[in-house]
């Protein structure tokens, strides 16, 4: 999986916790039967909120569930999944961003991709899920020309950018292309006073998604010299962070815009999970059950009176201190002065049967917690259930 939007499941109340899964298991079922089980190696969290942009401006209707049989990531249950126009949407557009990804890697030389035989049945793979999701997309009614051509603009971009450029002018194409699938989920639910703001909606979403992964991958880019937004703009965390704190209050205003028949979970998510997502990648995260260290810092509303329209003001996740943490004071017995040695990653092979095994024990689903197959990251299971309140939604009523 992967996207800036990954909400921590216990703030998903009132029943959202099974719509979320709903359109998660839509988008999955969507990739296998128009592309094949391979494809759905790219369901991806944020895919997904293209569905649930559709499903909540229209009347919902029997034919927009149908129920999915047993599966071991929901622990061998049935479930009742999202379908229509919307999934298969998002079902295009994550083939053809996770073909731009693929690329992306290739060019930096990332990791397994850096190698010539790897790299090249992958690009193949990538050109592939770029005439999926086309085909997919023509059925639709939508052009993903626009997001090949942000896509190849992206390279071009780059490769002008250096200290001066502005971070805005590198975000521009996936803005673009997010802006693109967000106003088409207007057009499939026949609402079309929300093409203009869902696009402004997009756009800026776009902008977090680009500069919350510059953030997240900022350390790893400088150890390895590889290409990052940041660094090569010449572009601060503080900077990067007030660009960020004004996209997210963007998608608020331009949310509040647009009509929907039930906007519970699109609210949740753009509204509530974005600002998480921002504090995640900048180390400010207000949900203990992230694994990162430190009280709580309250609410992602806190101090900004908790409606669509207002600015970020006061204290809170703006600027907040965290000294605490693993490591830090108290957090380690006497004498002891460094974090014991993490261990390594896995391979490819051998990640693929750790996951095998998590599969078939159901751990992905249910488990406390659990070592990450390939990261050897601790995780927790996503239907695992707590006492605590650190994670419940706020009670705002916007």
């Amino acid at each position: 999986m992967f996207g800036i939007v990954r909400p921590c499941t216990h703030r998903l109340t009132d029943g959202l916790k099974a719509e979320w899964m709903a359109h998660l298991c839509g988008l999955c079922l969507a990739l296998r039967s128009g592309h094949g089980q391979f494809a759905r190696v790219v369901t991806n969290y944020d895919g997904l909120i293209v569905s649930v942009l559709t499903e909540a401006q229209a009347e919902r209707t029997l034919a927009s569930r149908r129920t999915a049989g047993p599966c071991p990531l929901r622990a061998m249950r049935t479930a009742p999944v999202a379908r229509g126009e919307g999934a298969r949407l998002a079902a295009a557009v994550s083939l053809v961003l996770a073909s731009a990804k693929i690329r992306d890697h290739v060019a930096d030389r990332d990791g397994v991709l850096a190698r010539r035989p790897v790299a090249a049945p992958a690009l193949r793979v990538a050109a592939g899920w770029d005439r999926a999701g086309a085909r997919t997309g023509a059925e639709l009614g939508f052009d993903t020309a626009v997001l090949l051509d942000a896509i190849e603009r992206q390279s071009g971009i780059e490769a002008l950018a250096g200290p001066g450029t502005s971070l805005l002018t590198v975000t521009e194409p996936t803005e673009t292309a997010t802006a693109a699938a967000f106003a088409h989920t207007a057009v499939l639910a026949g609402r079309p006073e929300n093409v203009a703001p869902l696009a402004e909606a997009g756009r800026l979403f776009g902008r977090l998604a680009h500069l919350l992964d510059a953030v997240e991958d900022s350390k790893a880019d400088a150890a390895s010299g590889a290409w990052n937004p940041l660094a090569a703009t010449g572009t601060s965390q503080a900077g990067a962070r007030r660009l960020a704190d004004d996209a997210v209050h963007g998608v608020r205003l331009a949310l509040r815009d647009a009509r929907f028949a039930d906007d519970r979970l699109v609210h949740v998510l753009l509204a509530h999970e974005l600002r998480n997502s921002v504090n995640r990648a900048f180390g400010t995260t207000t949900c203990a059950h992230q694994g990162y260290g430190g009280p709580p810092q309250g609410g992602p509303y806190q101090g900004q009176g908790g409606q669509y329209g207002q600015g970020p003001g006061g204290q809170g996740p703006y600027g907040s201190n965290n000294p605490g943490g693993p490591g830090g004071p108290g957090g380690m017995p006497p004498g002891f002065h460094q974090e014991p040695q993490k261990p390594g990653r896995r391979g490819f092979w051998a990640g693929c049967a750790a996951f095998i095994g998590l599969c078939c024990t159901c751990k992905l689903r249910c488990a406390e917690e659990y070592e990450g197959p390939w990261s050897r990251k601790k995780r927790e299971g996503c239907c695992h259930k707590c006492d605590c309140d650190c994670c419940e939604c706020c009670s705002c009523d916007c």
